[in-house]
């Protein structure tokens, strides 16, 4: 095999779990998958069409995998095939440098495609719209940071690189949930503006939605993983280390419930509270609505053609003027005490 550049490819090579031999040439990844007691790794970041069915090829993975990996919008899956198993997975991240105002989601997604072979894992990476793609980094520091279990073979390679990815959603759960608490903060805050927490309320639904499709189908994922490493008879070692994975992803996924009933709440109570501020507004108009009439309607009884009770005299000016002031401060005091002013 001689498709690929050094840019794009990565490799590295274990022998009973000790690291042997790293960005070794791509054309010997093959030869290592079928030497005893090796484990191999491959990642390739943004293959082409052409490099990924030269690779099918080599190592006889399935076409439908292969396919899988260059569509479009992917779910999230686990699919066992005759000579590999597929995963599709994705990580994620919310970005802090957006717009205070704008609607766009801060989520960002970066899938990958893991084939999983027996003597080693082949990761394929690529960077969804407005994402920079997964980092290899921190899963090579977890791989080297554990390296004892290495020598359990592919599960312990998955077992990292799930757990990253795990990780990975946490953190953006946990920055969404910050900015959730922060709309219910600003609910009952009056100097905050309704428009700016609609804004925030709607952006904060949207990247839910798209968090919770990528965290929920972790799960099977997850199962599907730990059941055929089971039918592989390597399971005793690592069983510990995958029901902690599991219990994360469980996690995660009761926490994005929880989020959701947060965020609705806070929209249900953003609408509320509206009604309300609502309310008073049109009390309060309707009271100074009110004071406004008893003027009126005393300077225009006075205003008739006809004699009234100090007509023609400064006592009849006096008395309206006691009359106005009287009632319309007696109307202030009634609707300032139930609330209205």
């Amino acid at each position: 095999m001689t498709t690929g550049t050094q840019e794009s490819v990565r490799t590295r090579l274990w022998r009973q779990g000790r690291l042997a031999a790293t960005d070794f040439p791509f054309a010997e990844v093959s030869d290592y998958l079928e030497e005893d007691g090796a484990l191999v790794w491959l990642d390739l970041c943004d293959p082409d069409h052409a490099q990924l069915c030269e690779l099918a090829e080599e190592l006889t993975l399935d076409q439908h995998a292969v396919e899988d990996v260059l569509a479009h919008a992917e779910r999230t899956k686990a699919t066992r095939y005759a000579h590999h198993t597929f995963l599709t997975v994705y990580a994620t991240r919310l970005t802090v440098d957006a717009p205070p105002d704008s609607l766009g989601s801060r989520l960002r997604t970066s899938r990958v495609s893991v084939f999983v072979l027996p003597r080693g894992i082949v990761t394929v990476r690529r960077a969804d719209a407005g994402s920079a793609g997964f980092d290899m980094e921190e899963v090579l520091r977890r791989w080297d940071d554990n390296s004892d279990l290495l020598q359990h073979g592919t599960a312990a390679l998955l077992h990292g690189l799930l757990d990253v990815i795990v990780d990975g959603q946490f953190d953006a759960i946990q920055s969404l949930d910050d900015t959730i608490e922060d709309l219910e903060e600003g609910l009952f805050d009056d100097r905050a503006q309704t428009r700016v927490i609609q804004r925030h309320t709607y952006r904060a639904r949207k990247e839910l939605v798209e968090l919770r499709r990528v965290v929920l189908p972790m799960r099977e994922v997850v199962t599907a993983v730990m059941r055929h490493r089971e039918e592989n008879g390597n399971s005793v070692a690592l069983d510990g280390w995958y029901a902690d994975l599991y219990d994360h992803v469980i996690r995660a996924t009761e926490w994005t419930e929880s989020l959701r009933d947060m965020v609705t709440t806070v929209f249900e109570t953003n609408l509320s509270l509206q009604d309300a501020r609502l309310n008073t507004v049109m009390k309060k108009l309707t009271g100074w609505a009110a004071i406004i009439a008893v003027p009126t309607a005393v300077t225009g009884w006075y205003g008739q053609n006809v004699p009234y009770p100090g007509f023609g005299h400064n006592g009849g000016v006096v008395s309206s003027a006691v009359v106005i002031v009287g009632a319309a401060a007696l109307l202030y005091v009634v609707f300032k005490r139930r609330g209205w002013l």
